[in-house]
């Protein structure tokens, strides 16, 4: 494993990886997939047929300034913050019942972990709408629309029933889950350097139990607590993320998807998640 660093291009970034012909499975730290009361109202047949649709929908990204402004076509929000705004106006400007229909199930809280933050959300940190907008309009809808070889993972199948020469096969992760999953426990916020540094020994046990080789730069940046920038909680998440994709490929955690067609169709999943949300059965 070698140590984390910024994608470059993203134009380039999907021929680099299957250079060389070999199967690729990528992770990745924002959301795949769109709540089932979004997705109830829609013609598609699911969210990879509705990803490919946005290139001929550039306004979907634009992020609404006010609530008169959101629509399902225009579903993000807000643009800056505004006193007295809430995720329950939201829902209602979406024609929702509540707040709950912004969030997919794999978005809620379960027993073992608090809730991640719903799709459409953009302000604040406990948001993933900003990296929905970057990753889906500036990479993955030219990538599918230009015919790449990709795969999103649950929607096609099983992660390793994807993997073939030539593809990149795309799941969700997330890194407070995948944390759990490794058994690790911060003493304080990831956002510092200090509780990351402390982690280092417990990491690098996982690393050995995963049987990973880490690259001598991965090694100090896990012993310096990835660094005293704003950018060490990306480059930490990144390998948390990294450890919990390893997992379900080598069998240490499974596959799981509940069995829910919202899910499989529109939701999609969190790799290596078996928590289903509280009160919720499929």
């Amino acid at each position: 494993m070698a140590a984390p660093r910024p994608v470059g291009s993203l134009d380039a970034l999907l021929a680099g990886l299957l250079r060389g012909g070999q199967p690729v499975a990528l992770g990745l730290d924002l959301p795949l997939g769109l709540p089932r009361a979004y997705a109830a109202g829609r013609a598609e047949t699911g969210f990879p047929e509705f990803l490919r649709g946005l290139a001929a929908r550039p306004g979907f990204f634009e992020v609404s300034p006010g609530l008169e402004t959101v629509s399902p076509e225009r579903p993000f929000y807000p643009a800056r913050g505004i006193k007295g705004m809430t995720r329950a106006a939201h829902a209602v400007a979406l024609g929702f019942a509540g707040p709950e229909g912004l969030s997919r199930w794999c978005d809620r809280a379960t027993a073992e972990r608090p809730a991640g933050a719903p799709v459409f959300w953009t302000l604040g940190a406990n948001q993933s709408g900003k990296a929905a907008i970057t990753a889906w309009r500036d990479w993955l809808v030219p990538a599918l629309t230009s015919g790449a070889p990709i795969r999103l993972w649950p929607f096609e199948g099983g992660l390793r029933a994807l993997l073939a020469p030539g593809q990149a096969v795309l799941a969700e992760v997330y890194p407070a889950e995948a944390l759990r999953q490794c058994g690790l426990r911060l003493t304080g916020s990831k956002r510092a350097q200090a509780p990351r540094r402390a982690l280092a020994p417990a990491l690098r046990a996982v690393l050995d139990e995963r049987r990973v080789e880490p690259e001598p730069a991965l090694v100090a940046a896990i012993t310096d607590g990835f660094g005293a920038d704003a950018a060490g909680e990306d480059r930490f998440d990144s390998v948390i993320g990294l450890l919990g994709l390893i997992a379900v490929l080598d069998g240490a955690r499974p596959d799981f998807v509940p069995d829910d067609p919202w899910i499989r169709c529109w939701e999609g999943w969190v790799l290596g998640q078996t928590a289903l949300p509280r009160g919720l059965t499929p």
